[in-house]
């Protein structure tokens, strides 16, 4: 049976993939390891034989996929919130990510670890397996015949890596008790600038209050700042679509999108809730979902697209994944998205010709924007990078594409070519990418492990919560306290992992912290890749 798999790796790395799949969706007590189950499971299978391998393409393969879908994905968030927030923002982040390699560079004082070690001890601490691939890479280039430091860079990983999980979980439990959150609170709080509603609804409205009226919709929305669309207008029984010029009288009904919270604010000021069948009214008009498949529209605001004057049309709401928007101005459509829209019924064909609404076409990976990307990220990680005479340094594998990937992400468009991939598309290859980068791992490092069931896997376990435990305590205590950060924010930061991120999620009972995740998770991914290799070169050196 272990011949098969020694003669055959390509049925070994789908054996670890389905195994490892299976373990990692048993939940213990609501938390469960995902997808990192597959490098445990890679590790065990490994352990069998020393002769199982896989080939180190695979690796490569599954690295470079990941992080650049990452890059992609993340790219426009993870610039939008340095704009916004500044150079305070990138100084809180440099500053807890050197805080845990400077804990590790102590740690390995301390406790007498080897430098490949304590570098895997600090990827697995913060989850981080981009960061642990880049040693390995950077091992594997340098020192290319000794692969006794791989295995101690996978060991250390190994072992950190449960507790570096646990480690977030208790510091959000113990910090929310120590500063007393209300995260209820913090929510009605942060409404405008952390939208956290994902589900929306619609509510039809008669205006009753005469202060509003005669007001046009584009001055009414500039003096209150609602986050709601308007969609139908009922006025002296004929129906029309609201514009920014609409001015509304008393007992016109409107209807309303957005969340329900938000509802409820512009209801307040423009009258009362009707309860007229205003929405089952398709007479005129008529409501339509589509999809976004036309790459001509990919890349480009809903302004950019000057629907209002080409057709009488509304859009109403946004669905990208699972989550719901309402359709502002300045939202960007990507390939994939599922817009809903209210239009006259003689322009819903044309509507649905203009965006594409091809399902097939919206699941499609463009390869040659694909690929010509990625090889831009491959070119990027074989320069080297010099800093001085004495220390040097490639981005390789994982660094390279990831800083295409963000940048790439960011412009979505280049002329013609678009960069972005369909969101499920994005979603599956990076489950593909790190399906073949942890089972790759696992099996190369499965017979050092057993090797390595001693007091030394205790150490690493305890240097582990040392490094995830003080990291968390710093970043919600110092963000909440000394940065004045919402901690609904901060518990985003500190999930470094999606377990984590689910839980920080279940405690706030809101997405603000998926803000934090996706502030933190591109630059922690970079400088985490970074710090990892500078570990290794100092404390090795």
């Amino acid at each position: 049976m272990i011949q098969i798999f020694i003669d055959y790796p390509l049925l070994l790395l789908f054996t670890v993939a389905s195994l490892g799949y299976l373990v990692g969706s048993i939940k213990v007590k609501g938390t469960s390891l995902g997808v990192a189950a597959i490098l445990f499971t890679g590790l065990a299978i490994g352990a069998i034989d020393p002769r199982l391998h896989l080939p180190e393409i695979i690796l490569q393969l599954g690295l470079s996929i990941f992080v650049y879908s990452i890059g992609l994905s993340s790219g426009p968030a993870f610039f939008k919130s340095y704009r916004k927030n500044g150079f305070r923002e990138i100084l809180f982040i440099l500053s807890m990510l050197i805080l845990s390699g400077l804990i590790a560079c102590l740690l390995w004082f301390m406790f007498g670890f080897s430098a490949a070690t304590v570098t895997g001890i600090y990827s697995g601490s913060t989850t981080n397996t981009a960061a642990l691939a880049g040693v390995i890479d950077y091992i594997n280039t340098t020192y290319p015949n000794d692969q006794q430091l791989v295995q101690d860079a996978v060991l250390g990983y190994s072992f950190s890596y449960p507790m570096g999980v646990m480690g977030g979980i208790i510091g959000i439990m113990v910090m929310e008790k120590v500063l007393k959150i209300d995260y209820a609170k913090e929510q009605s709080e942060l409404r405008k600038e952390y939208p956290s509603e994902g589900k929306l609804s619609s509510a039809t409205v008669e205006i009753s209050n005469e202060r509003i009226c005669g007001i046009a919709l584009r001055d009414l929305l500039r003096t209150h700042d609602w986050e709601v669309i308007f969609g139908r207008i009922v006025k002296k029984e004929k129906v029309d679509l609201i514009n920014w010029d609409t001015r509304f009288e008393v007992g016109d009904i409107v209807m309303l999108v957005g969340n329900e919270f938000d509802l409820n604010e512009v209801i307040k000021v423009l009258g009362k809730r009707s309860k007229s069948p205003l929405t089952h009214d398709r007479e005129m008009f008529d409501v339509r979902r589509i999809f976004v498949s036309n790459p001509k529209v990919v890349g480009r605001t809903l302004a950019s697209l000057d629907l209002d004057k080409k057709y009488n049309a509304v859009i109403t709401r946004i669905r990208r994944g699972d989550e719901e928007m309402i359709a502002k101005s300045d939202t960007i459509l990507e390939t994939g998205d599922r817009i809903r829209f209210i239009a006259r019924r003689e322009d819903l064909e044309a509507l649905s010709e203009f965006f594409g609404d091809s399902y097939t076409a919206s699941s499609k990976v463009n390869l040659f924007s694909f690929g010509l990307g990625i090889g831009l990220g491959l070119i990027l990680g074989t320069i080297e990078i010099s800093f001085g005479s004495e220390f040097s340094f490639k981005l390789g594998y994982a660094g390279g594409p990831l800083i295409v990937g963000l940048l790439l992400g960011t412009l979505r468009r280049t002329g013609s070519i678009v960069w972005i991939l369909p969101y499920s598309a994005n979603i599956t290859l990076q489950q593909i990418g790190l399906i073949l980068l942890l089972a790759a791992i696992g099996v190369s490092s499965g017979n050092a492990l057993v090797d390595s069931l001693s007091a030394q896997g205790l150490m690493i376990v305890l240097a582990s919560a040392i490094i995830s435990l003080l990291t968390a305590f710093a970043i919600l205590f110092i963000g909440y306290r000394w940065f004045k950060k919402p901690f609904s924010v901060l518990v985003g930061m500190v999930a470094n992992q999606p377990a984590i991120l689910d839980f920080a999620m279940s405690r706030s009972k809101n997405r603000i912290p998926v803000f934090g995740y996706a502030m933190m998770f591109p630059l922690a991914l970079i400088c985490k890749i970074l710090i990892a290799q500078v570990l290794f070169w100092v404390l090795g050196g």
